[in-house]
């Protein structure tokens, strides 16, 4: 679900590092960055500062002060923050913290939170994992954590933050109506250990019993049903159109053609026929972390 490419190298930790690599073929999010890293030398060589000096001023080192005015590192907030103070900017670059916040997420994944920002309905079937919708940060964590070839730990902190941003869909006023059916095993699987399996089981009881969510469990005993194939998602707009995706249909791409539509739809009305119902279904999630 994320557009951040897997590196094989370690980047340090939060006290080197500044901010995130920028994606090149963002680019909106590529102009943005250019704009605040040009914001941010203008106003370090007005008050006659080094990059030297400003990075000790700062926290960091004097290459990544280059990055971010180059463009070329998306800074975190408390960058911005700290670089005000430091250059006397009286807000100005704390400001533009509203602009980078915006970019500061893999372009795949804004898009995809922007589409689930409008739906009134979100229908989703996972198979292999806990939905990103569902994550606590500690499962996610682990989760990409474990990715092989491994990401940086700058990415994995991007990648968590993004994925817990997107379920802002939950406080939504108005509300959407949300729908998951998850597979038993991946309830079943310690990811992260006890203590983050336990929270991640009482995460997905808390979602559960929300008057406008959903949950249903497919248990692993069940016969064959359409989502053999991979996960579903379905998300429709209050203006009527909707838009879908299958791993096991039209090559995984999205589809708004409705003959497209209407097979998805026919998968995932069977799956939700055959899964517990939503009552059983919490039941049986209290019962699993009643085991661990």
């Amino acid at each position: 679900m994320t557009a951040v490419e897997a590196e094989t190298g370690r980047l340090g930790d939060a006290a080197e590092e500044p901010g995130w690599e920028v994606d090149p073929d963002d680019e909106w999010g590529v102009a943005v960055i250019a704009t605040v890293g040009r914001q941010l030398k203008l106003r370090r060589e007005a008050v006659g500062m080094r990059a030297a000096e400003f990075g000790v001023a700062v926290g960091y080192g004097e290459d990544l002060v280059y990055k971010v005015e180059g463009g070329k590192r998306i800074p975190r907030q408390e960058y911005l923050y700290r670089a005000d103070e430091v250059l006397d900017a009286g807000g100005l670059i704390a400001a533009t913290w509203e602009d980078v916040k915006k970019v500061r997420y893999p372009k795949r994944v804004r898009e995809l939170g922007k589409l689930e920002a409008k739906a009134a309905e979100i229908g989703i079937y996972e198979c292999n994992s806990v939905h990103g919708l569902l994550q606590t940060p500690e499962h996610a964590r682990a989760l990409m954590e474990a990715a092989q070839p491994p990401y940086s730990l700058d990415d994995v902190e991007r990648m968590v933050a993004a994925r817990l941003a997107r379920q802002a869909v939950f406080a939504r006023d108005p509300a959407p109506s949300i729908h998951f059916v998850l597979e038993e095993a991946p309830l079943r699987r310690p990811v992260g250990g006890t203590m983050v399996r336990q929270r991640q089981l009482e995460r997905l009881l808390e979602v559960g019993r929300l008057n406008h969510v959903t949950l249903q469990v497919m248990p692993t005993n069940t016969d064959a049903h359409p989502g053999v194939d991979g996960k579903i998602e379905l998300l429709k707009f209050p203006d009527g159109t909707a838009v879908g995706r299958s791993d096991g249909a039209f090559n995984g791409r999205p589809t708004t053609e409705p003959k497209d539509l209407r097979i998805l739809e026919l998968r995932y009305g069977t799956i939700r026929a055959q899964a517990l119902p939503p009552r059983e279904s919490l039941a049986f999630i209290e019962q699993v972390l009643g085991e661990t």
